[in-house]
């Protein structure tokens, strides 16, 4: 098979196969990295190399696998934009993690969110403690939104819009 169409259906695979592995292993996996993860992020990159451009290394051949990959990615995101189906199917919903100062056990569990981590994100964000909070929710992206009224943190993070939390 001729370079041209080998490399990109690699990289393509590549591709694919990453963005349900970490859709898979959950959106936490997303936020704040730690030593471990940037670790893993470098393994991964280095493992998955050779199986996108094979024996092939002229810069003509990286090029093409970069290539694949930036138009994958484009396409990716112009898909995720116009079907909302595909889009939760790949990026999820938001999670509800604490409401009216309860922490919602079930959800922490089934994102693998300790309380430590809970407790720190509510640090992070001005409220002194978990039963001030009115709402905590794991977003689609990874971070964790907190809201509390009595407490009104204002980031200088840029974020997206939302959809509307479903409860």
């Amino acid at each position: 098979m001729s370079p041209f169409i080998e490399i990109p259906l690699r990289s393509i695979s590549i591709y694919v196969f990453i963005v349900l592995a970490i859709r898979f292993f959950g959106k936490k996996e997303l936020t704040q990295l730690s030593v471990i993860d940037l670790v893993f992020i470098l393994l991964i990159s280095n493992s998955v190399q050779n199986a996108m451009v094979g024996d092939n290394t002229t810069v003509w051949g990286g090029a093409l696998a970069a290539a694949a990959l930036f138009s994958t990615n484009y396409i990716f995101k112009q898909i995720l934009y116009k079907s909302k189906s595909v889009n939760e199917f790949i990026q999820g919903d938001p999670v509800l993690l604490i409401h009216n100062g309860i922490v919602i056990q079930e959800n922490l569990k089934k994102e693998r969110i300790s309380m430590q981590e809970i407790e720190a994100s509510v640090r992070e964000h001005g409220v002194p403690s978990i039963d001030q909070v009115d709402l905590a929710v794991l977003e689609v992206d990874g971070n964790i939104s907190i809201l509390s009224e009595k407490y009104q943190h204002h980031t200088q993070k840029k974020r997206k819009a939302h959809k509307i939390l479903k409860t």
